[in-house]
């Protein structure tokens, strides 16, 4: 069975904002690859806390077929440098790993599902 790594922002580690319905939508996004069959990780990053060192950590602990990127990291513009640095960990330690973007926590099992047909 073909694992997954998904990479996203820590919701609990963002200042100013409920994280409440994030987290809600992370756990719909993990029962999706349970109801699909998928094996999956979760790195969750605080971004004042070496998020590239947590990344490289998580993409090293596993033979990872798809990593998906969370739209939280590649959509949001001051991260523009962060999502470029995540992008060269995932091509540097699972070079063999396919990439897909997810929209929501939610839809991250059918991203990973793009890449790996």
């Amino acid at each position: 069975m073909a694992r997954v790594l998904v990479v996203g922002l820590d919701p609990a580690k963002i200042q100013g904002w409920d994280p409440a319905p994030v987290q809600a939508a992370i756990g719909r996004g993990r029962a999706r690859f349970d109801d699909l069959g998928l094996d999956a990780d979760w790195c969750l990053v605080d971004l004042d806390a070496d998020p590239a060192g947590t990344i490289e950590a998580a993409l090293t602990r596993a033979d990872y077929a798809c990593v998906v990127i969370g739209a939280g990291i590649r959509t949001h513009e001051p991260l523009l440098e962060f999502f470029e640095t995540v992008l060269n960990l995932v091509h540097q330690a699972a070079p063999g790993a396919a990439i897909a973007f997810d929209r929501t926590p939610e839809d991250c099992a059918d991203a990973a599902l793009r890449r790996l047909r």
